[in-house]
């Protein structure tokens, strides 16, 4: 047995299969935060499909705990499709020393990284494949300078591929928040980002439903643009938390087209923000 594929404790062990051997250790694919960061709480934002506002929860969030006097980070790991950096006005190259990667910091202070803060044109698509961009992950967590850090919320992929995997492995997750919209197939995308947490033993805090309803301004009646909302279904199905239903709201989106997420307040985050606070 090749000490690459060794699994035991046992340096003696002369056996060729690790199978059901009282000296078999389970491999470590946990990555070391770099010796001059300080990361209290690390909440994974999640979602089973694209296109459901999972950055844009991610940002609000955080400006959130912001508000409320807690130091907070955004690392990015939609490596491919970063969004974090122009929702909060961040443009250039973050800064590399000899001792470590410097994150950007936003107006209020929230702690940057991104890819889109690495390359030298923002526009610049990022081809890598899956190793790649799975090691990239990884680096930002162990090679980035983070400071102080009170809750520290990743911004994952769509899906549950290589970059989730390679998260709940290898990061030190408190838990997980699902994005999801009010389309009937929520049902079926929330089941797959459930299943992925339960056999990575990843604690799940609840269900954000965004793009719920639109409040018309001049009859203040809500209007369901997507369809009746059937969270409450696949929360009871699962057995999980409705932490919160989102409004589409123009305001929202001209504050993120402009870089001012941090200037937007989201009155439906009021609940997230208290269960969050109260993390064990």
């Amino acid at each position: 047995m090749s000490e690459q594929t060794r699994q035991c404790s046992d340096a003696g062990c002369d056996k060729t299969s690790c199978e059901n051997c009282d000296h078999a250790t389970a491999p470590d694919f946990s990555a070391p935060l770099h010796e001059m960061s300080a990361v209290k709480k690390v909440i994974g934002i999640v979602s089973g499909k694209g296109g459901v506002g999972k950055s844009v929860v991610t940002s609000l969030l955080a400006s959130a705990m912001q508000k409320a006097n807690y130091k907070t980070a955004v690392l990015d790991a939609d490596i491919t499709g970063p969004s974090i950096p122009k929702a909060f006005g961040l443009h250039g190259k973050a800064n590399a020393t000899e001792i470590g990667l410097l994150p950007m910091q936003t107006a209020s202070g929230i702690e940057i990284i991104s890819t889109n803060l690495l390359l030298n044109d923002e526009t610049d698509p990022v081809v890598w494949r899956g190793p790649i961009i799975a090691g990239t992950v990884k680096q930002f967590w162990s090679d980035v300078i983070w400071t102080d850090i009170d809750y520290m919320f990743i911004d994952m992929p769509p899906g549950t591929g290589d970059v989730p995997l390679t998260i709940f492995q290898s990061l030190p997750i408190d838990g997980i928040i699902i994005v999801t919209s009010p389309q009937e197939l929520v049902s079926m995308i929330v089941g797959k980002a459930v299943k992925m947490a339960s056999l990575m033993n990843i604690p799940i805090l609840g269900l954000i439903e965004n793009y719920s309803y639109f409040k018309c301004p001049d009859n203040d009646k809500e209007y369901q643009i997507f369809g009746p909302s059937h969270i409450e279904d696949a929360a009871a199905a699962y057995g999980l938390d409705v932490l919160a239903k989102l409004p589409i709201d123009p305001e929202l989106a001209t504050a993120c087209d402009a870089g001012r997420i941090e200037t937007y307040h989201a009155t439906a985050l009021e609940p997230v923000v208290e269960r969050l606070k109260n993390l064990a």
